[in-house]
């Protein structure tokens, strides 16, 4: 099948921002500039333009002009409670979730030290894979107190578990406690993840807290480590 002139040239400046040729938050040439390069007309520019918009190569700031994004690594905020999907909607169509399993089972042991739990709680086990351009990078397995999340579908988990609970359940999410280490990859690592030649995944561990400092969940997810910048912001006390 012929392609069509605009995504020829969304191909041809894509495979030169993935190379570097292009580096990232470099302007893009004015869309003139790009129609005479191309010998194109400025709509079939635009088309390409917006196609690269939307999977996450460019952001289009109004006066001036395409800036291209860092696509190598990205920047996963370790004391704000962002959302994978969140992170995703920077990224368009490179990044999608596949939830891999969805049950619901009562607490072990391991759980019930982690939900600080002395009963015999029911929770959601969600097993979701986070797929960024083609590859699969991160594994996250949440832990969701039912009675606090009813109604959890494998659908709610592909778009937005916080979006539920917030927009349709009424709750406030409030902080998170996060613990971050370097672990030797496990045989579901393997299996889940495009891991490659890499011998290691960082483990982000958060207990998740709602506005009444309820506990509701507990998530481990796994990151390859070569995709991915944890960023904070410090200021020293005095």
């Amino acid at each position: 099948m012929t392609k069509n002139k605009f995504q020829i040239i969304y191909d041809d400046l894509a495979e030169k921002i993935q190379k570097g040729q292009i580096p990232a938050n470099d302007l893009l040439p004015s869309e003139n500039e790009l129609a005479l390069d191309y010998q194109a007309s400025r709509e079939t520019i635009r088309k390409a333009l917006k196609l690269l918009s939307e999977h996450g190569f460019i952001q289009k700031i109004q006066g001036k002009g395409s800036v291209v994004l860092e696509i190598n690594k990205i920047n996963f905020p370790i004391s704000g409670l962002v959302s994978f999907h969140e992170l995703a909607e920077k990224l368009g169509k490179r990044a999608k979730t596949t939830v891999v399993s969805l049950s619901e089972q009562l607490m072990d042991e391991t759980m019930k030290a982690e939900f600080q739990s002395k009963d015999l709680e029911a929770v959601w086990k969600l097993i979701r894979v986070r797929t960024i351009d083609e590859e699969r990078i991160i594994l996250d397995k949440d832990f969701l107190l039912s009675s606090l999340v009813p109604g959890l579908t494998s659908e709610i988990g592909e778009r937005s578990i916080y979006a539920y609970i917030e927009n349709e359940l009424g709750l406030t999410i409030s902080f998170a406690q996060k613990e971050i280490t370097v672990e030797v990859p496990t045989e579901e690592d393997y299996q889940l993840l495009d891991l490659n030649d890499y011998n290691m995944v960082v483990v982000v561990k958060s207990h998740v807290y709602l506005d009444d400092v309820t506990l509701f969940q507990y998530t481990e997810s796994r990151h390859r480590p070569d995709k991915f910048r944890f960023v904070d912001f410090a200021r020293r006390q005095r």
